[in-house]
């Protein structure tokens, strides 16, 4: 029987580690400082009190925690779908407490943390999410998880009995209901006073005034014009500076279109961190949180979403005691999450670290195996709901690789969109190179046969195509023939486990015969060896060759799989085509339910299976071909590569990119939508010619995004930013170290953190240097009182620790690519900026085609415009705000000037010693 709530904290102490020390706080309240061992030997047979249990004990160093109270276990049952960093000072934030200064601050501040906590959940306890909380906790508590009495205690009912059902969230959940089509978009303009209107309503009265925001939202208006010709959408090129405020500014002609028109427009984005920030901004445009929710939608693939049959599968009978108390954090934030998603969406990223990624990962459906409406749970599916909603929304919130991949499959679930704004533009054409391409590798042929086969031998859920289609299919002996065909075919595809029996793989044995998959996979592999460059590296390192001139073995290799693969794909074609024709056939007795699931079959037909097939019988259709004339500009560029980990194969086979990736997307993406605006702060590459052409650089930006591919010319427009750069930014180019040498990177790396007091984010081109950098420097700058987090280090992934970086105003950061594009850090906590070298593209073959057929004759140039544009796009993380200030290091002193040209109007570059730069550093950031 339920009872008063009250507040049982444990009789345990707190902690907060540094590197090699820990602050510990007594129960009674005794505050200590100990060297990194002695705190450890304290702690032992205790469950202690702290933030991030692993990262911990990786500072303590020692293996972890048998128990622990970890406060982000206990933030996430009490404040479910709610963001924190992962830190003292992240949660003291996020639960607007005092923030901590220091580590015994931190410390001291522990107990508090969880006070409030609890009290917030004794709060709470009659909200319909806590409905079975008690029972969930209980469940927990036998799993060993160190804060069930006192969530108990706090729920008012200590002695609450453990429920297996408190898992079962799905009874909870709203389900989706079927709406009748939606009318077809109405096609009326939206003008640029429509556009400046909105946008003021949205700014609300006494905003700061903008002019060029303004000014970009009327440009942006010309994207909603209706559409003149077939295949002739309305486009704008818009380049908007840092500050201009280009999210509102495109989010307000939008908005009147889709009020106007009655249809969607959908925002991409490149990133996820953009796409986060982009559904925050909408909270402006509606500040009720229902209404935001009905008329924005977030948007990505499958396999971001929570799974809920995959959660049934987890908790069955009661999950596994080692992955109870993270599936019960998880059963609590699928009871709140506003949209199911769980990579970067308001699942804390952090739960997949205290528990590992095997705890999390599975609950996604990261391999299509969903059986669609033959789920017990499809009426309360996230991604159900999302796709619903997405049609009845005024803006969704999409990413470049969904937009693209629905493109490339037809359209998608959701349709093809008619408005389409591409934010982070630059990315338009990787996006495109990645969404385009095939590969016939080793891994893609055996993730087929694991599709078709499910799972063959060991632990797996893999349902494979024969337990999918079964209750479609029934006693069918025409539909029963061609999948029995299909799956005895199937196992000429490459078996689980392939790279070890490779030549060398050490357990291939005598009598086994490999198949059509892995004999070309045994070809491939071996012309890769025989082309590699440095010997060296043969056998070390991944590597890569020219697909052509084939060695003798390759071309009988790919016509043997050739024909293995027509044989696997003319059963798929007749048993696709038949289950299609029972729409037709049967179609008055087929129920609703099994016509959407024959509907999803058929798709998941072509997507899964069909369409790579094909793709992958032209490839090696080319192999057999005449090879191309030298020099001879082709239409896709074609190699061979091998990648190996710890000296041993993981993966080899073919690749396949367009030359030019714009070309599809023009024709699958741009075409068919009615209007598109294409945005970034860097679309053009001011820097690219000699004498700063303007036009040279918008038909730079025209060939980079597809423009050029279509009828009718963009409309350009460019907004300067705001911001005051000459001042408030400094570019120190360091001519004294020795980029080869990695103590000297390591040392001036501390030397300017330390100079600016932390707030550095230092980024690599190599992440193997980035490591070593971080092992050198991590001590020193714990005890000057600078932490130093570390992508690829760190057991956190991007978006947390991005999160802790803003949280933590002196604590630096390290990492490599995803780290300079879309990250938004204002404020002191980002002041200095180090990049270890000039971030040049790697030499690979598509590079060297690309190079040689796209630059115009000048294939420097188009080395110069990327490593260029990667500046730039670095150099836009350091000022976000008008009164932020910042200083920019480059440890690399061949860096020609040519490259730092355009990173921001009036910024001047400096050449000097690292002492120099240390101390104007110092300098710079101190003034007031």
């Amino acid at each position: 029987m339920a009872s008063a709530p009250r507040l049982l904290l444990p009789d345990v102490p707190a902690i907060v580690a540094g590197l090699g020390r820990a602050v510990l706080v007594t129960p009674d309240g005794e505050i200590e400082t100990l060297p990194a061992d002695a705190a450890a030997a304290r702690l032992r047979g205790t469950a202690p009190m702290l933030v991030h249990a692993p990262a911990t004990a990786r500072r303590l160093g020692i293996p972890g925690f048998e128990a622990a109270h970890d406060l982000l276990e206990l933030f996430a049952f009490c404040h479910p779908a709610e963001s924190c960093a992962p830190t003292p000072r992240g949660l003291a934030l996020a639960l607007d407490l005092p923030q901590p200064t220091d580590d015994e601050a931190a410390a001291a501040l522990l107990p508090e943390i969880a006070t409030r906590l609890l009290r917030d959940l004794a709060d709470a306890r009659d909200l319909p999410r806590n409905r079975d909380a008690a029972g969930l906790a209980a469940r927990m508590g036998e799993a060993g998880w160190a804060w069930a009495p006192s969530v108990l205690a706090a729920l008012g009912d200590p002695a609450a009995k453990a429920s297996a059902n408190a898992y079962k969230v799905w009874r909870r959940l709203p389900e989706w209901e079927d709406t009748a089509p939606a009318p077809p978009a109405a096609s009326f303009p939206v003008e640029p006073a429509e556009a400046r209107r909105r946008l003021a309503e949205i700014l609300g009265a006494g905003a700061e005034q903008r002019p060029q925001q303004a000014d970009y939202a009327s440009a942006a208006a010309g994207a909603f014009a209706p559409r003149e010709h077939p295949g002739a959408p309305a486009l704008v090129l818009a380049e908007a500076g840092t500050g201009t405020g280009k999210t509102l500014g495109y989010i307000a002609p939008a908005s009147v279109w889709a009020e106007k028109n009655g249809a969607p427009v959908w925002i991409s984005t490149f990133t996820r961190n953009l796409q986060r920030q982009i559904d925050q901004e909408t909270a402006r445009l509606f500040p009720d949180p229902e209404q935001r929710r009905r008329r924005v939608v977030l948007r990505k693939g499958r396999e971001n979403y929570l799974c809920l049959l995959n959660l049934d599968d987890q908790t069955a009978g009661g999950p596994p005691p080692y992955w109870a108390v993270a599936l019960g954090l998880v059963a609590r934030w699928a009871l709140a999450t506003r949209d199911g998603d769980l990579v970067g969406g308001d699942f804390p990223g952090w739960i997949a670290e205290l528990f590992g990624s095997a705890a999390v990962l599975p609950l996604a459906d990261r391999r299509g195996e969903c059986i669609h409406s033959a789920c017990p749970h499809y009426k309360t599916c996230f991604v159900e709901h999302s796709i619903r909603r997405a049609k009845s929304a005024q803006i969704v919130i999409a990413n470049h690789a969904l937009v693209m991949v629905q493109a490339a499959l037809g359209g998608g679930e959701d349709g093809p969109p008619l408005r389409l704004v591409f934010d982070e533009g630059h990315h338009l054409f990787d996006a495109a190179d990645s969404a385009f391409s095939a590969d016939l590798t080793g891994a893609e042929m055996a993730e087929l046969r694991r599709w078709l086969l499910g799972a063959e031998g060991g632990r797996s859920r893999a349902r494979g195509l024969r337990r999918r289609l079964e209750e479609l299919i029934g006693d069918r002996p025409e539909l029963n023939a061609q999948l029995d065909a299909a799956l005895m075919a199937a196992r000429a595809l490459p078996l689980p486990g392939w790279p070890s029996r490779l030549p060398g793989g050490g357990s291939a044995r005598p009598d086994e015969t490999p198949n059509a998959g892995e004999v070309f996979l045994r070809a491939a592999r071996e012309q890769v060896l025989a082309r590699t460059q440095d010997a060296r590296d043969a056998g070390l390192y991944d590597s890569e060759c020219d697909l052509f001139p084939v060695t003798a073995d390759l071309p009988d290799a790919a016509e043997g799989l050739g024909r293995a693969l027509r044989r696997l794909e003319e059963p798929l074609v007749v048993l696709r085509d038949r289950l299609a024709a029972r729409l037709e056939d049967e179609a008055e007795e087929i129920e609703v339910g099994d016509r959407i699931r024959i509907e999803a079959a058929c798709r998941a037909l072509d997507n899964r299976a069909l369409r790579p097939l094909r793709a992958w019988g032209q490839m090696l259709a080319t192999i057999q071909a005449d090879p191309p004339e030298p020099g001879q500009r082709p239409a896709f560029v074609d190699w061979l590569s091998l990648e190996r980990r710890g000296g041993a194969d993981t993966d080899a086979g073919m690749h396949r990119h367009h030359l030019d990736p714009t070309e599809p997307f023009a024709r699958a993406v741009a075409a068919p939508a009615h209007g598109l605006l294409i945005t970034s702060a860097t679309l053009r590459d001011e820097g690219e010619s000699e004498d700063d052409d303007p036009e040279a650089t918008w038909r730079e930006a025209e060939a980079r995004t597809g423009a050029s591919h279509l009828p009718t010319p963009a409309i350009r427009a460019a907004m300067p930013s705001p911001f005051d750069y000459a001042s408030r930014t400094r570019c120190l180019v360091v001519t004294d170290v020795a980029r080869e040498n990695a103590g000297q990177v390591a040392a001036a790396f501390q030397a300017l953190f330390l100079a600016a007091g932390g707030g550095g984010l230092g980024l690599f081109t190599a992440i193997r240097r980035l490591r070593d950098v971080q092992a050198r420097i991590a001590g020193p700058l714990e005890q000057a009182d600078i932490p130093l987090y570390a992508q690829h280090v760190d057991a956190m992934d991007n978006a947390t620790l991005v999160d802790v970086f803003r949280a933590e105003e002196h604590a630096c950061l390290l990492g490599t690519d995803a780290m300079r594009d879309g990250v938004d850090v204002p404020g002191r906590a980002l002041r200095l900026l180090v990049f270890d070298r000039v971030p040049w593209p790697r030499p690979t073959i598509l590079h060297r085609e690309r190079r040689l057929h796209l630059s115009g004759g000048r294939p420097k140039d188009y080395d110069d415009r990327v490593a260029r544009h990667r500046l730039r796009q670095a150099f836009g993380r350091l000022i976000r705000r008008a009164d932020d200030k910042g200083v920019f290091v480059l440890l690399d002193r061949s860096a020609p000037s040519r490259l730092l040209h355009g990173l921001a109007p009036g910024v001047l570059i400096r050449r000097l010693g690292l002492a120099q730069a240390v101390t104007e550093t110092r300098n710079f950031l101190a003034e007031p």
